[in-house]
């Protein structure tokens, strides 16, 4: 059906509806397929009408349409089966189970059975999984709103949920103009003529003389109510078969020049309200550029001069523009979102960020070390992480092998979801209120139904693009993997051609191509003469067509066709530019940077092809190229100056900026959600803030608190990310205990915890003027009253000690791997307690274990007792890669499923640490004294690295010296240069009189990343690793003389928390090495009989986040969390100066017999 024909039915439609014939509206509605009605939807359902319900919707798809289709279908049905049951009606109950959902065996035949085994039951709800049913109609209601999830999700429906806005009684008032005009061409107009009939044309009867033309205005009363309308094409003319119309004049001005329009024609009556321009089209030979108007070059083709003849032929429709609305015309600037909600850490630099289309707090992120991560920004929670890998490298050219072979590293230059991931209904929200558990005992069929959608694509800085298919569970699929460019994939973005997604890319090849979804290649564009920068596919009515720019500043148009460049002009800045067109379509706008730094953000007048407005407000001379968003028709945004800037559309002035609190590059990224309520952007410390407006943080805290509801069941169930957000209800899957609100980042908090620290800290000047009368003493911890902590639940087991011990990066867990090769991960979740959900002395955690059931278990030795474990955990929380005398294995962290194994012994691996750059780098220290580094990516041994005598016992890498520091079982300390992998420096640790180079030497920068942290079994010392020399050494003393076991720096580098064989911990003035409080093991172990083995710490770990907060695992298996008291807040008093030097007992190197005051205070 035409496009006009189609808008007719709208028009009747209308009609029908202010007529009040109600019945007749939605039958149309149904057999036209133009528009479904939700509302009448929503009614039908609430009030059980399925028969209804089901017949409505088969107007518009069918159950086996797609995987949507089946979905809504089987929603739909099995309500119906559960009221039957509720009802107690047995045999309708049967006839649905038969008739009905019998279909949805072929999918899943274990779940028929057991929705069958539902009758045996003599109330549905004595069903663990439906007990939590309600009254049918809350049940109904929450159905309802899974649906319309479904209904928006479902392609079939997309254009069809809106109706168009229309002027009322618009039929009529078309059906008066054509009167009119044809009252106008009668021989002899009536100054006021009878009409009596629409049925035929109108014609005065010839009167005695004649009269002036006099407009008719047909009453609206004056129309009745025939049941049908003769054709109007006898009076306007026969539809088109395609009305391009208004809006392909729009993309004429960028294919032509248009003339100005000639005086409207006379015999157009005011009262048609008709603008008929005649659009005469001159078409340029050559190009020419003036400082506003675009220069172009027609190329010419049989299908362009079809195209050009249907755009002389178009006619300009006043109702075909796009007015601003009045909602519009009205904003302040409490619109824009400006207030940091959360701050997130990625871990590595942010390269592109999009947020989801329609749930619109899931965010997609891309990364310059080629990793991708998945956020549900309103949990602060990371759902997925992948790292960059080739999935085939067989079926990559040689060119991308030889490329990768050379250097392997890529990174992410564009990541975008596809339109249809608005689609997909999916997320990581969890809540249980209500009667929201009776969706749990069906909802994981659809995880048998194997639901996949294209959600994201992936561009890289070599040859690649990698197409993501994302599932109700927390795994992003590999849908496709294509080669798709001889160098850099500069862009990425979809569009539908033919109603058919595909995927547009572009390069340093000078190449534009097309795909579909499977890789086949459909369009091959040639024409640019520098590598293209980006490209935006765009669609005007039935005109589909692709912008591409050049790092030439060239800016090319095409359409699908393989003809050519339709248009060729200059873009402001002649450098790298960027397109984007308003959310409704209507406005296009660019953004770009010259070679000389200076920046350029304008909107084009399609019609014209011209500069229509340049905004004003850009400042520096910038290093890159200036990111920009637009957002809810109304907005525009740009990052420069370490600051995200404002304009409104419709002014060329900046109405505002923001610094976001700080911590912004000079060229933030940004990345506006589709509501306009949520803009993301890239922080200086490789990190996300997420800035809102009023009605973002509401649905931000509304998420929060729905998660901390959650919590607080005893049963808790999986449910869509956009629930909190959008008032969806949830899809819930099998019953489980609750992995999704536990490790969310409660970035607010943790933000206001280190403010508080740092309060904290600060009045200690005056604590220690207030104590400089009396002796100062380190505070002695000795009762558990003094302290906080707690004991980590299923943990103990005498038979395995802990052997390494670390928080999560995101402070929200913590990990430990046992002497028996098996890690454990515990998380905190929200509670009234704890409303952050942040790891806490306070709150008992829960034994963390994902729905599969597995476990973290390393392969190990015959002889165990000799195995080294050892682990380390990827900077996002996504991956922990552990051993324990046996191969390395590479963890994912979200579902306990081992990724790859590498490296099996002879030698075993007995140290491991991630390149801080570079997550697929890892340096692995072995049992034969080697030190091997790793790429994960093409799984090689880059270079291995000798000098040791002994195993390797610890590693750590400075990213501001670019230099590895290892340690040894020989008590030697080897300085390595990460650019060469030269040895720089080989120091022996100073060991007692007497005392053998034996024992574990473990080494951790402070977080200057120049000053080493070195322990030993003797002792601990400060290193200047800027000149490789030791500042100070402390041996254990006094109360604090057994042998140390562990020790690491807190959080801000202020403390160093040491473990002792005997039990007790003592904390550390982290400049002077003098002891600032002791904990003895009375505080935080439990008395054990007199003739058992000393408990005491093997490892300790200190929380990322929080300064006074350490975790230790103990030789008994238990892992315990500690924290001073609620009325302390910090671990003693700092230790006071004297003169300039502190009066410590700590030994000192022959090099620093005396320290400064400089090295003590640095």
């Amino acid at each position: 059906m035409s496009s006009l024909s189609r808008e007719l039915v709208f028009l009747i439609l209308q009609f029908l509806e202010e007529e009040k014939f109600k019945e007749s509206v939605h039958r149309l509605e149904q057999e036209s397929g133009f528009f479904f009605n939700m509302k009448y939807f929503e009614e039908k359902a609430l009030s059980g009408e399925w028969d209804e319900v089901e017949k409505y919707l088969s107007g518009f798809t069918k159950v086996d349409d797609n995987r949507y289709s089946m979905k809504i279908f089987f929603e739909i049905r099995k309500q119906k089966y559960l009221e039957a049951l509720d009802r107690h009606d047995r045999a309708k109950a049967v006839e649905i189970l038969v008739k009905d959902l019998k279909n949805f065996s072929t999918f899943n035949e274990e779940l028929y059975k057991e929705i069958t085994q539902l009758l045996t039951l003599e109330n549905f709800r004595e069903n663990e999984q439906l007990s939590k049913y309600g009254d049918t109609k809350s049940a109904r209601s929450i159905m309802l709103v899974e649906l319309k999830k479904l209904i928006e999700a479902n392609p079939l429906f997309r254009d069809k949920l809106g109706f168009p806005t229309l002027k009322a009684s618009r039929l009529r008032t078309l059906i008066n103009q054509s009167l009119n005009w044809q009252h106008q061409l009668c021989k002899n107009p009536r100054p006021n003529p009878d009409i009596k009939t629409l049925f035929m044309d109108h014609s005065c009867s010839p009167p005695n003389g004649a009269r002036a033309a006099t407009p008719v205005t047909l009453p609206v009363a004056a129309v009745a109510k025939p049941s049908t309308y003769a054709p109007l094409g006898a009076h306007v003319g026969p539809f088109p078969p395609a009305a391009a119309a208004a809006n392909a004049t729009a993309l004429a001005g960028w294919m032509v020049n248009a003339n100005p329009p000639s005086t409207v024609q006379s015999s157009v009556v005011a009262a048609s309200s008709l603008y008929v321009p005649s659009n005469q089209v001159s078409v340029l030979k050559h190009p020419k550029t003036a400082p506003n108007v675009l220069g172009m070059i027609d190329y010419q083709s049989s299908d362009h001069e079809q195209l050009k003849k249907r755009l002389r032929s178009s006619q300009s429709v006043d109702e075909a523009t796009y007015p601003v609305s009045t909602q519009q015309a009205s904003w302040s600037l409490e619109d824009l979102p400006r207030t940091v909600a959360c701050t997130m850490h990625q871990g590595s630099s942010v390269t592109s960020m999009d947020f989801h289309p329609s749930h619109h707090s899931l965010l997609a992120v891309g990364c310059g070390d080629g990793e991708i991560t998945l956020w549900e920004v309103g949990l602060r929670e990371r759902l997925v992480s992948k790292p960059f890998k080739i999935w085939e490298l067989s079926n990559c050219s040689m060119l991308l092998q030889a490329a990768i072979v050379k250097d392997s590293s890529i990174s992410v230059s564009r990541v975008a979801w596809s339109p249809d991931g608005n689609l997909i209904g999916m997320g990581s929200n969890t809540f249980v209120t209500g009667n929201h558990c009776m969706l749990n005992f069906f909802a994981y069929v659809f995880d048998f139904f194997n639901l996949i959608f294209v959600v994201a694509g992936v561009a890289f800085t070599k040859h690649l693009i990698h197409l993501y298919t994302y599932q109700w569970s927390n795994e992003l699929g590999q849908h496709l993997e294509i080669d798709a460019h001889v160098g850099g994939v500069n862009d990425i973005a979809f569009s539908h051609p033919n109603k058919q997604l595909c995927i547009v890319t572009c390069g340093d090849d000078k190449l534009i191509k097309v795909w579909d979804l499977s890789g086949r290649k459909l369009f091959h564009f040639e024409g640019h003469e520098a590598p293209v920068y980006s490209v935006c596919p765009h669609q005007k009515e039935n005109i589909q067509f692709i912008f591409s720019t050049a790092v030439d500043g060239k800016i090319k148009a095409w359409l699908y066709d393989n003809v050519g460049s339709r248009v060729d002009y200059d873009a402001p800045g002649m450098w790298c530019t960027t397109m984007l067109y308003s959310a409704d379509g209507s406005r296009l706008f660019s953004c770009g940077t010259s070679k000389d730094g200076d920046s350029f953000l304008v909107e084009w007048n399609e019609s014209e092809g011209a500069i229509k407005r340049s905004y004003i407000g850009f400042r520096k001379k910038s290093a890159g190229v200036v990111q920009f968003d637009t957002t809810r028709n109304r907005f525009l945004a740009a990052g420069e100056d370490n600051q995200i800037k404002f304009w409104d559309m419709d002014n060329s002035n900046m109405v505002i900026s923001t610094e976001a609190e700080g911590g912004l590059p000079s060229l933030p990224r940004l990345r506006f959600n589709r509501e306009g309520n949520l803009l993301v952007v890239t922080t200086a410390d490789n990190g996300l803030k997420i800035l809102a407006n009023a009605d973002g943080l509401r649905a931000l805290r509304a998420m929060e608190t729905r998660s901390f509801e959650a919590s607080k069941g005893t049963t808790e169930m999986k449910v869509s990310s956009s629930a909190a957000v959008t008032g969806i209800s949830p899809v819930i899957s099998k019953v489980e205990h609750i992995d999704r609100s536990s490790p969310a980042r409660p970035t607010p908090i943790i933000n206001a915890v280190e403010s508080i620290a740092r309060g904290i800290e600060k009045p200690r000047n005056l604590e220690d003027v207030s104590d400089k009368a009396k002796p100062w003493e380190p505070t002695e911890i000795v009762d558990p009253v003094q302290c906080r902590a707690v004991t980590m639940p299923e943990g103990t087991d005498s038979a395995c000690k802990v052997a390494r011990l670390l928080y999560t990066n995101s402070g929200v867990g913590i990990l430990a791997l046992g002497s028996n090769g098996v890690q454990k991960l515990w998380k905190w979740g929200r509670s009234e307690q704890n409303p952050g959900g942040k790891a806490t002395a306070s709150v008992v955690p829960q034994h963390w274990q994902p729905s599969n059931g597995l476990l973290m278990t390393n392969d190990v030795p015959e002889n165990l007792e000799e195995a080294v474990p050892c682990i380390a955990l990827s900077k996002n929380d996504s991956y922990v890669m552990s051993a324990c005398g046996g191969k390395v294995s590479l963890f994912n962290l979200m579902n306990f499923k081992v990724m790859t194994t590498f490296m099996p012994p002879p030698p075993a691996s007995t140290f491991l640490v991630f390149h801080p750059k570079d997550n697929n780098i890892i340096a692995v220290g072995m049992e034969d004294s080697t030190i091997q580094i790793y790429n994960v990516r093409v799984d090689e041994v880059k270079t291995i690295l000798k000098g040791h005598q002994k195993h390797i016992t610890g590693l750590a890498f400075s990213t501001s010296l670019n230099i590895l520091i290892s340690s040894g079982a020989d008590a030697q300390i080897i300085f390595w240069n990460t650019d060469t992998w030269e040895k720089r420096k080989s120091v022996t640790i100073q060991l007692p009189a007497g005392k053998a180079p034996v024992g574990d030497t473990r080494v951790q920068f402070h977080s200057d990343q120049i000053h080493l942290l070195v322990c030993h079994e003797t002792q601990l010392a400060l290193y200047d690793a800027a000149k490789m020399e030791c500042l100070t050494q402390w041996v254990p003393q006094d109360k604090l003389s057994s042998p140390i076991s562990c020790a690491v720096y807190s959080c801000n580098s202020q403390l160093i928390y040491a473990t002792f064989t005997d039990g007790n911990i003592g904390v550390f003035d982290a400049d002077s090495l003098r002891l600032r409080c002791r904990i003895a093991p009375s505080a935080y172990i439990a008395q054990a009989s007199s003739n058992s083995q000393t408990v005491y710490p093997l490892v300790v770990t200190a929380h990322p986040q929080e300064p006074n907060q350490l975790g230790v695992g103990l030789t008994d298996g238990s892992i315990k969390v500690i924290e001073p008291s609620e009325t302390e807040r910090k671990w003693g008093i700092a230790v006071p100066v004297e003169n300039g030097t502190e009066s410590s007992r700590a030994a000192t190197s022959s090099a620093t017999n005396n320290p400064t005051q400089e090295q003590l205070q640095r």
